[in-house]
């Protein structure tokens, strides 16, 4: 018996407005940066049209065919910013992916929050950070509990894989590559290297192109592609589990209903179930299910994976100078960045993978791919607007970061000193995690009051810091209430 593990990522980037830098908008002030940088006309409308032609459609013959074969399941993984334009633009779309969910045999993955490529940063904190948002997320919108984990675009390391299994994922996907399984088939589940109990599932990505790239070619000698063909092909693969996992934009957006695309999908999970040797299942429980047949050893450093492109590698995203430059400008702002919560939410926005998909300048069939989904004329436009972006998000940064002149020292008492703020914004950060004692400890004192009056020069906030009592308040209501004073300083 081989069991079809059939999963979809669903995702769809915030757009940056592409004038951006032509207008001369950069350094201009105002209040609401979001739509300072992001176009909502732009964004609304591609959503608008991807959830018409696919999303709907494509949910409702799942729902119908869950409710006509009790024994098909379907997996898939919805990015957090998917999720939130689900809720700015059409919450009934929403409501679709939480009825697929109640019916129990539809599994949810998790990934990074933002489908970012954070997974490649030396510091694991961020990646964690969003896994863990993107987490929270299914949790709230969805009432689901991922196990199984989906890097962005398949992105998979060695390392990739021990963070996974330290956050407590139970698999991991990645791509079924030749370079990576030698002779293995990837209908069989791995684990990483070094014996680790994570397994890692592998995407069986020739019969996934099958649907997602080839079916409405002419050119090619399978056309047209029929669910009876396609079941056949399944049946005489060998293996344990077949991974098919393709973009859920397949089924009306990349290849139109006129090709026959939908009616393809409602009449597959018939075909399939026609065959004694085939059944559905989902991740979770492949994995329950199967031992793993051996390791896969990917190597950090010039080895990293990705179902992208031809190459399947990191060039989709850093493959010139341009989308180098631009990843690793973004990456230095973190440390900038990440102790102004408003800043940090835009700077997430811009880590995206799809900004650097933009950029991609080699041509050929992956060109044409790359060229078709970008909102750009060319991807030296996209690197024009994402950079002005960068370096007016920069400028903003240092304009909220007043420094000052002596740092603030944070201690409990008895000479124990704790973290030193140097700024504004790094106080706030410390007040949130900080020892509650120190903080009851300097209150008492009138420490917090004197160093925001002189040394960072504001009468208004000290002041206002100035009438909290510590003893009127609990510890938790008065951590809660200094923080929010500091932070509508910033």
């Amino acid at each position: 018996m081989t069991d079809i593990c059939l999963c979809f990522e669903v995702h769809q980037p915030f757009r940056l407005k592409k004038d951006f830098f032509w207008k001369r908008r950069m350094f201009q002030g105002t209040e609401d940066t979001f739509k300072y940088y992001f176009s909502d006309v732009d964004n609304r409308e591609v959503f608008s049209r991807v959830a018409g032609k696919c999303y709907f459609p494509t949910n409702q013959i799942f729902l119908d065919k869950l409710d006509e074969f009790q024994e098909l399941k379907v997996s898939f993984s919805l990015s957090g910013v998917f999720m939130e334009q689900c809720e700015r633009y059409d919450p009934d779309l929403l409501e679709s992916f939480r009825q697929l969910a109640e019916t129990g045999r539809v599994e949810f993955l998790d990934q990074t929050y933002y489908h970012s490529l954070v997974s490649l940063y030396e510091d694991p904190g961020e990646f964690r950070e969003q896994v863990a948002m993107h987490r929270r997320a299914v949790k709230d919108l969805l009432g689901y509990q991922p196990e199984v984990f989906e890097n962005t675009e398949l992105i998979y390391n060695n390392r990739i894989a021990a963070l996974v299994e330290e956050m407590g994922y139970k698999a991991v996907f990645t791509e079924g590559l030749e370079r990576v399984l030698g002779w293995r088939s990837p209908n069989h589940v791995y684990k990483p290297r070094g014996g680790s109990k994570l397994k890692v599932l592998m995407r069986n990505y020739k019969l996934t192109d099958d649907v997602g790239f080839r079916f409405s070619s002419r050119d090619w000698e399978e056309y047209p592609l029929t669910a009876d063909k396609y079941a056949s092909w399944l049946a005489s693969t060998p293996g344990e589990v077949i991974n098919i996992f393709a973009d859920y934009e397949t089924f009306g957006e990349h290849h139109w209903q006129d090709t026959g695309i939908q009616e393809f999908l409602k009449a597959l999970p018939g075909e399939v179930l026609k065959w004694e040797n085939l059944s559905f299942a989902t991740p979770s429980e492949v994995v329950r299910k199967y031992e793993p047949r051996g390791e896969i050893d990917v190597f950090e450093v010039g080895g990293t994976i990705s179902w992208a492109d031809l190459e399947r590698d990191l060039s989709c995203w850093l493959g010139n100078t341009m989308q180098q430059a631009s990843y690793h400008y973004h990456k230095d702002l973190y440390e900038k960045v990440k102790r102004h919560k408003d800043f940090l939410r835009i700077w997430r926005y811009l880590g995206v993978s799809d900004h650097y998909y933009y950029m991609f300048t080699a041509g050929g069939g992956p060109g044409e791919v790359h060229s078709y989904f970008s909102p750009y004329g060319s991807p030296y436009d996209s690197f024009i607007t994402y950079l002005s972006v960068l370096m007016d998000l920069d400028a903003r940064v240092a304009a909220a970061t007043v420094r000052a002149s002596d740092p603030f020292v944070f201690s409990a008492g008895e000479d124990v000193f704790l973290e030193t703020a140097w700024s504004l914004a790094d106080f706030c950060h410390i007040l949130e995690t900080v020892d509650i004692r120190a903080i009851r400890f300097h209150m008492e004192r009138g420490d917090f009051e004197n160093w925001v009056r002189h040394s960072l020069g504001d009468e208004r906030l000290a002041r206002k810091i100035g009438k909290l009592d510590p003893e009127k308040l609990g510890d938790r209501e008065l951590r809660k209430k200094l923080v929010k004073i500091c932070r509508k300083g910033l």
